[in-house]
């Protein structure tokens, strides 16, 4: 099972966490340590490790000899973190962190920490695509970038219908605006003699 995704830069802030697991500590701490963790590893070793450290933090495991697992992989100034525990193959986790990277590549045409940072409802957006509950939905990547392109389309008309009420008529006035033309229809009626009081 996953038990955290999170994504954060060089310096350590976070720029997306989501945890599927109950937290003992506080959610910095637990981000905290697991950059600790992995700022400390030189570049040449793998990109996986187990964190008996966690436990402190997120809780013992029911088996003695299984223990956390951190999966993560560095792409420019990002690091790509999965926290998981022995049900999942480490090498799975890192193909799903590329699936994840390609994702919010072609979402945002060149990915960068400001896309997550300004775009947050998206990349959430993406990762639900992904993994619900801990566990792995989707990995093909057109059926999700068509979600998400859908929905973020949806999103966008409907924000500028609300903060544009007079351009598409009714807009999202609701009832009270409901006979509210456009612009250009009342000065249309206006040129032409109709809509005169």
């Amino acid at each position: 099972m996953i038990h955290a995704v999170l994504i954060f830069n060089t310096s350590g802030i976070a720029r997306l966490t989501k945890f599927y697991t109950p937290l003992h500590q506080s959610s910095q701490t637990v981000i905290q340590k697991i950059f600790s963790l992995i700022s400390s590893r030189p570049a040449g070793l793998c990109n996986f490790l187990d964190a008996p450290e966690l436990e402190a933090f997120i809780g013992p495991k029911e088996e003695v000899d299984e223990r956390w697992r951190v999966v993560y992989r560095s792409y420019a100034t990002l690091h790509f973190v999965f926290v998981v525990d022995g049900a999942e193959s480490e090498l799975g986790i890192l193909d799903l962190i590329q699936v994840f990277v390609e994702s919010l590549d072609r979402a945002f045409e060149n990915v960068c920490e400001l896309d997550l940072v300004f775009h947050f409802d998206e990349v959430h957006h993406i990762l639900a695509e992904i993994i619900q509950g801990g566990l792995v939905l989707e990995t093909n990547i057109e059926e999700m970038i068509f979600q998400v392109l859908q929905q973020a389309t949806k999103t966008r008309k409907d924000s500028f219908a609300s903060a544009n009420p007079l351009s598409l008529g009714v807009g999202g006035l609701g009832p009270r605006g409901g006979n509210m033309k456009t612009p250009l229809e009342w000065l249309t009626g206006k040129l032409t003699g109709v809509g005169t009081r």
